[in-house]
């Protein structure tokens, strides 16, 4: 009972003092859903994190080979309302306290980041707050100022399972792209070799992620063992391509395979040694890539102060091989290499959080029309199944058919409705637009209406669009 007594006097104390320092410093509520993760924070202008949560889907995924997005998509409805709540109840602040509602946008999963957008809009409505969309790669490009002092402009290189761009920062709202990847994402690469080589197949392998599985081989193998074609040699710029050395890795596989007589979810003998040489032969396509910016950078004057300043961040800066080859990289041209902890080089909401902070102290890139937010994906037209027709066509067939909040036909236009309203359900939009957009299960008629009048702002957002 004292125990019950004392958490309750802890729980009121904590909630006094941030409302009564609210007026001193403001919050700002990150949201983040742009691919595998759920991820919601709280943090104050200083980049105290004053309550943080997140849910991962890795390990229902790596079940599955990949991130399949329709599943992304039902996790995220699943989890982000427990999960915003739950990172608002270690803060020990409700939603009126906060400044500024701050969600990612754009990179990412269409179906994932518009499940977060909806949410984070609806919630500033609802609490008559302002907010801010995030771009997902520029949170990552200013997360490590939350823990060291790095000022504008600087160097930053984003590595991911997604993405892999150079670019230069010179303020929370203005980056200057160097180099991008062309076709996979370093992460991307290291995943499906991982999945490959069957490493998930052995044991204290079995939860970790390709790349992470890839690096603990490798420290057991020879990273010059096996010889990686040096691609890119002749391509005047700083762009990345790392298929070409998954094709190879892929080769390279196959004819181990064939030449130990490797079957079924066998491993090949010679594994450690090729983890090390794949791993290897990343981390030099990325550092030369790297080296070409920093000379550019130099010739043009982008980084006029010394020391200068390089941040590596995202998921793949975890490796701790290619953040020591990056690290020599900086040594050799005089920069400072500076890297955000583990915990924040992966998919969070902190980092969102911070982003929305600093925009907000920069009075920056906070909307004014919350309805016009859209998020950035990739037009999908089709998909197996039921939803084989774009779900844009569907719902126009559905609507074509429906008019007036009473229900009423239009004439000839039945059968439309029905054909329309299946393949409606059968998609999943029904379920998705009753219980995440307007928060709650409604009668087939009035979501008919709603639907019909929020269509174009929708398809406008390329979510209908997109195969849901």
């Amino acid at each position: 009972m004292s125990g019950n007594l004392n958490q309750f006097w802890i729980q009121g104390w904590r909630r006094y003092f941030h409302v009564t320092c609210q007026k001193k410093r403001p919050l700002v509520l990150g949201i983040e859903s742009s691919c595998d993760d759920t991820g919601a924070a709280i943090v104050d202008e200083s980049g105290h994190i004053l309550g943080d949560a997140l849910y991962s889907q890795h390990l229902i995924h790596l079940n599955h080979g990949g991130i399949i997005p329709p599943i992304a998509k039902d996790l995220h409805i699943k989890y982000i309302n427990p999960i915003v709540s739950q990172a608002l109840e270690r803060a020990g602040v409700t939603p009126k306290d906060l400044s500024a509602i701050a969600t990612t946008v754009k990179p990412g999963l269409p179906m994932s980041l518009m499940v977060g957008l909806l949410y984070g809009t609806k919630m500033a409505k609802e609490h008559n707050k302002p907010f801010i969309p995030i771009h997902h790669m520029q949170a990552h490009a200013l997360t490590v100022r939350m823990v060291e002092k790095v000022n504008f402009p600087f160097m930053v290189f984003l590595v991911s399972g997604g993405h892999c761009l150079l670019a230069v920062v010179k303020d929370v709202d203005e980056f200057y792209l160097l180099g991008n990847e062309l076709d996979d994402a370093p992460g991307e690469a290291l995943d499906k070799v991982a999945r490959r080589l069957k490493l998930r197949n052995i044991p204290g392998y079995e939860t970790l992620s390709g790349g992470g599985a890839i690096e603990k081989m490798a420290k057991l193998g020879d990273h010059l063992s096996i010889r990686f074609p040096v691609v890119m040699t002749q391509t005047l710029n700083c762009n990345f391509s790392f298929a070409g050395l998954k094709q190879r890795a892929q080769e390279i596989i196959q004819e181990e395979e064939q030449k130990y007589g490797i079957v079924a979810d066998e491993i090949i003998p010679t594994v450690a040694n090729f983890c090390a040489s794949f791993q290897y032969a990343v981390a030099r396509h990325m550092i030369r890539r790297l080296e070409r910016a920093l000379i550019y950078a130099e010739a043009k004057g982008f980084i006029p102060e010394r020391p200068k300043s390089m941040v590596l961040s995202g998921g793949v800066a975890c490796n701790e091989f290619i953040r020591d080859a990056v690290r020599q990289v900086c040594n050799k041209y005089d920069y400072e290499l500076f890297c955000p902890p583990p915990k924040l080089c992966t998919d969070n909401g902190i980092m969102i959080a911070w982003n929305g902070m600093e925009k907000w102290i920069a009075g920056k890139g906070i909307t004014k029309d919350i309805d016009s937010i859209t998020v950035e994906n990739k037009i999908l037209q089709h998909q197996e199944g039921a939803a084989n027709i774009p779900n844009c066509l569907i719902l126009h067939m559905t609507c074509a058919g429906y008019v007036g909040r009473s229900g009423t036909f239009v004439k000839r236009g039945f059968w439309s409705f029905l054909c329309g309203l299946y393949l409606l359900e059968a998609s999943g939009v029904l379920h998705w637009y009753s219980e995440i957009v307007l928060g709650q299960g409604i009668p087939i008629c009035d979501l008919l209406w709603h639907l019909s009048q929020d269509a174009d702002r929708l398809i406008t957002a390329g979510l209908i669009s997109y195969p849901l």
